[in-house]
């Protein structure tokens, strides 16, 4: 079972679009689950973050294997996510977790409990669109490891 969990909710239809048809994809594979959680937008960004961290924390499991994205995270190519996706269902857990933070990042006790720091880039991605890479990119780990067409 693979899940991600994102603060806040898709507001635009083609990223919602490319998210839906990406996860009738990687359910093919393996089982595959979106949760959203809210986005606080308090004066204060640190108990936003806080209170954001809080509603994620609360969607992890003690046996789930967690992989944040981070900034400072490990930079991987496909190839090498599709062998850390078999990695660690194969020693860690069959239940892996993505969580993508809100706009003011993720809160100390998330990163604390997180498994895996993975970076996609250097460069800042818009939050919803995060979304649609990280769930393409994990479709495009299954192909790999199931040795099919599409990853080329």
């Amino acid at each position: 079972m693979l899940k991600v969990i994102a603060v806040g909710k898709v507001k635009e239809k083609f990223i919602t679009d490319g998210i839906l048809e990406y996860t009738k994809r990687i359910n093919a594979f393996d089982k595959f689950q979106l949760i959203e959680v809210k986005e606080f937008n308090q004066k204060d960004f640190k108990r936003n973050i806080y209170d954001e961290g809080k509603a994620i924390l609360q969607e992890i499991n003690d046996k789930d294997f967690v992989v944040t994205l981070e900034i400072l995270g490990k930079m991987l190519s496909s190839e090498e996510l599709a062998r850390e996706i078999t990695k660690i269902k194969n020693y860690h857990s069959s239940q892996i977790v993505f969580v993508i933070g809100g706009s003011n990042g993720l809160d100390d006790e998330v990163i604390k409990r997180s498994n895996y720091h993975l970076s996609f880039s250097k460069l800042t991605f818009p939050h919803q669109l995060m979304r649609l890479i990280l769930v393409e990119q994990i479709y495009r780990a299954f192909t790999i490891i199931n040795n099919q067409e599409y990853h080329k």
